[in-house]
């Protein structure tokens, strides 16, 4: 049975030796960090594995691929339509540029129009999402050359440090 020492600030089990609280809370913060880096690396691989696939359906035809497959890198040939989120993914992994919320917005326009007819304000619900994304580890935010906000996915070779600046400690 744990026990907490409100008055000393101690955390422990009454049989063992007492354990400071701040050092547990060290301890998580810190496996949290390890835990978000480690996503945000696994996120990339899986960016960079679903570029190729899909470089390689473009090519050969998505015939090429079994169901599975290309569901797994949200091409499924099927009248559902994915999520938001997903729908945006989509649009920014296989961009050949950084995309600006409103090109995301016609991306999606021209290849699921349901999915935006769903939402009051589309451009400002792709926002959410490509800040999300960046939150996620899976894009980056830029400005491009006229000052306008633009989106691009993350790929594998990039810098982690760049992606998430919030985890880099002084």
């Amino acid at each position: 049975m744990e026990v907490v020492n409100s008055r000393n600030g101690t955390h422990g089990d009454p049989e063992s030796k007492e354990v400071p609280i701040q050092q547990v809370v060290k301890a998580a913060h810190d496996e949290l960090r390890t835990l978000m880096l480690q996503r945000t690396v696994i996120m990339k691989r899986i960016g960079s594995v679903k570029q190729t696939i899909a470089g390689l359906a473009n090519l050969f035809g998505e015939d090429v691929l079994g169901d599975d497959l290309l569901e797994l890198i949200d091409r499924r040939p099927s009248g559902r339509q994915p999520g938001f989120t997903k729908a945006c993914r989509t649009v920014l992994l296989e961009a050949k540029r950084p995309l600006g919320a409103r090109e995301v917005c016609e991306e999606l326009e021209r290849r699921a129009p349901v999915i935006l007819a769903r939402h009051k304000d589309p451009l400002a619900s792709v926002t959410t999402v490509l800040n999300r994304l960046v939150d996620y580890g899976e894009a980056r935010s830029l400005t491009n050359d006229r000052g306008r906000r633009v989106w691009e996915w993350v790929s594998e070779d990039d810098n982690t440090a760049d992606v998430l600046p919030s985890q880099v400690t002084a």
